[in-house]
């Protein structure tokens, strides 16, 4: 096994932020990319890789990123969901590269959905 370095290092400790983070409901906004197997063929691996890029590229450290399972939607993968703090969810379908990037930065950044890549506002959760 080759030796970490510094960088390797200080990778990881991002990791593990943004995870305790995750747990302690911190961040402005969360993004689920859908990773269930047919998100995963239809190229969810793509989104997930553009969205850690974007946010290492903008130095982004209140967005947390993080993966689920299949949304029950499989013919409209690749799927994100993202969350901004005390607004309705939005759920993505159908995404590209492009899209993803322009959701996070208009959403995610900018606080206003994309509304024509949007499936749906809102949650099947009761509170």
């Amino acid at each position: 096994m080759p030796k970490l370095s510094i960088e390797d290092l200080e990778k990881i400790s991002e990791r593990v932020r943004r995870t305790t983070l995750l747990r302690e409901g911190a961040g402005r906004a969360k993004v689920t990319v859908h990773m269930g197997t047919c998100g995963i063929a239809a190229g969810s691996r793509k989104i997930i890789d553009t969205l850690l890029r974007l946010v290492e590229e903008q130095d982004v450290k209140d967005v947390i990123l993080t993966t689920s399972g299949c949304a029950g939607l499989c013919s409209r993968e690749p799927m994100a969901t993202v969350e901004l703090l005390q607004e309705a969810p939005v759920k993505y379908v159908d995404l590209t590269e492009d899209k993803i990037r322009r959701i996070f930065l208009e959403h995610v950044l900018g606080g206003r959905p994309v509304q024509e890549y949007a499936l749906a506002v809102g949650s099947e959760r009761t509170q």
